[in-house]
Formats: structure tokens, sequence, C-alpha cells
């Protein structure tokens, strides 16, 4: 693990994935670039299918008033 922190070596799909299920977060979150961003995956991946389709329609909504 620490030569992932360190940056000296790059963990395989397969070894992200078993890090993912671990940490219960979605495989993106580690493709985040920012603190927000991953609190976000994160919480997404937490919840509903149903959820998840509101959460979309909210955001759609909102971006489209602010054109």
């Amino acid at each position: 693990m620490n030569h992932y922190e360190k940056g000296r070596h790059l963990p395989d799909l397969e070894a992200m994935k078993r890090m993912a299920k671990e940490l219960n977060v979605p495989l993106a979150y580690f493709f985040c670039e920012g603190d927000d961003e991953a609190e976000l995956v994160a919480m997404f991946g937490r919840i509903t299918h149903e959820q998840k389709a509101e959460v979309l329609k909210l955001l759609k909504d909102q971006i489209s008033s602010n054109d």
C-alpha cells in the first residue's frame, strides 16, 4: 500500500476493485480529482437506483436552469 501511496507502483484494475470493495466505495472514487467529487461519488454509490434517478434529474434540472 505504501508503494501505491508514494506513486512508486500503480495497482492493477483487479487490485483497485478489491480496495474499492473493502472501502465500500465505487471504483470511480479512486479517479476523482477533488474531495467534493470523491464524496459525491461515494455517496452516489450507496443510494438506491431510484434515488440515483432522482438525484440525476435534480442535477439536470439545476444545470439546465443555469444555462
